[in-house]
């Protein structure tokens, strides 16, 4: 009996087994691919009890036990255990007044969350960051324009300023190098990045004054400015490693040190928040709260040990922090996913909330965004390569790359929009938008999304995410040329600015041409049409809006757009009467700001043109290259390293320069 009990126990379980695999067989041919859920927020981090413990989890949880070494030595049989660096690397613009002076602040993504740039006005002054120095200036009233004080920095490499009452607030980082242990006669060295915000009291222009200095190992990745405090986040190398000796081996793990006007602590192994996951490798993320308005405050600090962080968004309330990864397990092969970390900040409080994951990788930061309890996000992936069709390699133009793309096939490279709820869970997902072609561009904007690919025509995707479990594709616009950064015009419409393009003999392949501004209409949702559009120059034409949206002004009351430009054109007279070719590739010959009134009736109308490049200085010297604007009041400010020059709004009359070297 018992036998037979034990004969139908395995028959039963053999049945299930045979069972399971059938379904998950016909789940996988449906196309279905299970959800990773990622832990609950109560429970999704935690902290390490003791340095062996953390040493314990390095060494078992590090996937890639080789890399560059962060620690180089001298002798027979020594290794290294981690991984490579971790790679670190709007709304619309503010109109901020003070008095009855209105003034443009940084073009940022989220209103009320500040970004750190190299020009920051407060509406009478102008702060500057150029090289090594940061100049504050009078700037208006216009008559009274003149460069008050410089501050000078030799022991760091300054990266961004932020302006928040009478503190200035600089952001800046350098590399380190010490001497380490002596082994037949040779030197190892152990070198690493340092993040420094550094606080001064402006309240006197002409003699700023130094006030707190906040230091933390790592480089920089991102930061933010909500109300009196500034996030400053920076990630250094978790690394495991064995150092030997001729006597005795010894192992250890650089963990994070912050600093404080010159007091140092190490961040202990019982801080640091992980979870129980195998990584490639893994760094020592840590952000910091500091207070630009008291001093006397302490920083506050949390540090994850995550993978290596890439890109960060913020909203009023949540930072995002991402890194790509890959799970050996989807498909058998390395499927290529981003981690995503929800970390709620305010004021001094830094509190780990959630974790979760999504298929592909994310361009930028304007690739995602919170709205409510729901955080969106879209994403490049290249599904099954066992699905791909015959990659060309890179084509290389003089001063320029191209990138022939085989025809669209399942499997191939496509764009996906996925919702995921505050515990970073997928609720709502739409897939497998234009396959085979390249993700250049999302805007969120309330509930809709707007997408651009390209291959060589510039699909604009309108997306509905007013049902966040799912979400909607309504129409989609195709034209020549793409869009790099989108921005809002009003609700109904969107500023676009990318490349124009041509099409060449072969099928899914276009040749760039000049800068191109567009102005969209998506007020009919299911049918977006292009109202307008300008091109600037010819192939080689460049602008920073393509890669920093800082550089763009925009202000839809003044109808106001301007934007910096390299110019570049092509020597018509070297090729016969109307036969200039596509790939002909233009000459820089122009560079400066190009200044455009906009309206939904009439586009773009140029007003004009300014530029630094004066006096016969040579187009190729970038110290003289316009890459911010602001205005205040009726007076439109330009910015180079050189210098900032004031024109009247209403012409662009010439009023003022004044000389930062």
């Amino acid at each position: 009996m018992q036998k037979e009990i034990r004969k139908r126990v395995r028959l039963y379980g053999f049945a299930a087994i045979l069972l399971a695999v059938i379904l998950v067989s016909i789940i996988y041919q449906l196309g279905y691919i299970p959800q990773i859920q990622p832990p609950q927020t109560n429970a999704f981090m935690s902290t390490f009890s003791s340095y062996d413990e953390l040493r314990q989890f390095l060494q078992t949880k590090t996937a890639s036990q080789y890399g560059y070494p962060y620690y180089s030595r001298s002798g027979e049989g020594v290794f290294t255990f981690g991984g490579p660096q971790a790679a670190f690397g709007p709304a619309i613009a503010d109109v901020n007044k003070i008095g009855g002076t209105e003034y443009s602040g940084t073009n940022i993504q989220v209103t009320g969350v500040d970004e750190a740039d190299n020009v920051k006005t407060d509406g009478q002054y102008i702060y500057v960051l150029a090289g090594n120095k940061v100049s504050i200036l009078r700037a208006y009233p216009p008559t009274d324009a003149q460069l008050l004080s410089k501050i000078a920095f030799d022991d760091m490499t300054p990266i961004g300023i932020f302006v928040n009452n009478n503190t200035l607030a600089v952001l800046g980082s350098n590399y380190t190098t010490s001497e380490g242990p002596i082994y037949l006669s040779k030197m190892s060295y152990i070198g690493g990045t340092m993040t420094y915000l550094k606080m001064y009291d402006i309240s006197d222009k002409l003699n700023p004054q130094p006030v707190k200095t906040v230091t933390t190992s790592g480089g920089y990745l991102s930061s933010r400015m909500i109300g009196e405090y500034v996030y400053m986040v920076a990630g250094q190398p978790a690394y495991y490693r064995i150092e030997v000796f001729p006597t005795i081996t010894v192992d250890k793990i650089d963990l994070p040190k912050i600093e404080t006007n010159g007091q140092s602590r190490e961040v202990s192994a019982t801080e640091v928040y992980y979870s129980n996951a195998t990584d490639d490798y893994f760094t020592f993320t840590t952000i910091l709260a500091v207070n630009t308005q008291n001093m006397t405050e302490s920083a506050n600090s949390k540090t994850l040990m995550i993978g290596g962080t890439s890109t960060m968004y913020v909203s009023l309330s949540d930072m995002y922090v991402t890194y790509a990864t890959y799970d050996q397990g989807v498909y058998g092969y390395g499927f290529e996913q981003t981690s995503i970390y929800r970390i709620h900040v305010e004021n001094s409080t830094i509190t780990p909330e959630a974790q979760g994951r999504v298929p592909g990788h994310i361009l930028n930061q304007f690739s995602m965004d919170q709205y409510g309890d729901y955080f969106r996000v879209v994403t490049t992936t290249w599904g099954d390569p066992n699905l791909w069709g015959s990659w060309n390699s890179t084509v290389k133009q003089p001063n320029d790359n191209v990138t022939i793309l085989p025809e669209p096939v399942v499997g191939a490279q496509q764009t996906n929009v996925y919702v995921l709820n505050m515990n970073l869970s997928i609720i709502g997902k739409l897939e497998k938008l234009a396959q085979g072609e390249n993700f250049h561009s999302a805007r969120f904007v309330g509930a809709k999304c707007y997408l651009v690919t390209f291959i060589n025509i510039d699909p604009l995707f309108v997306i509905d995410l007013s049902n966040p479990t799912k979400p909607t594709e309504l129409g989609n616009l195709t034209i020549p040329g793409y869009s790099d950064y989108l921005h809002p015009y009003d609700e109904n419409h969107l500023i676009g600015v990318g490349k124009e393009t041509t099409a060449s003999d072969q099928e899914f392949f276009a040749w760039y041409q000049g800068v191109k501004i567009s102005l969209f209409d998506v007020s009919n949702m299911s049918n977006p049409i292009q109202l307008a559009n300008y091109t600037i120059g010819d192939r080689g034409t460049n602008s920073p809006v393509l890669s920093d949206h800082r550089a763009f002004l925009f202000d839809k009351t003044r109808n106001l757009l301007v934007i910096p430009v390299l110019e570049a054109k092509v020597e018509e007279s070297q090729y016969p009467p109307g036969e200039v070719p596509a790939n002909a590739y233009g000459k820089p010959v122009w560079q400066g700001a190009y200044v455009f009134n906009v309206t939904v009736n009439n586009g773009f109308i140029l007003k004009g043109k300014i530029t630094h490049l004066e006096n016969g200085i040579d187009v190729w010297d970038s110290t003289y290259h316009i890459d911010r604007s602001l205005y205040i009041d009726n007076v439109l400010y330009t910015v180079s390293n050189a210098k900032v020059k004031l024109n009247s709004l209403e012409d662009l009359a010439f009023i003022k320069e004044i000389k930062l070297n």
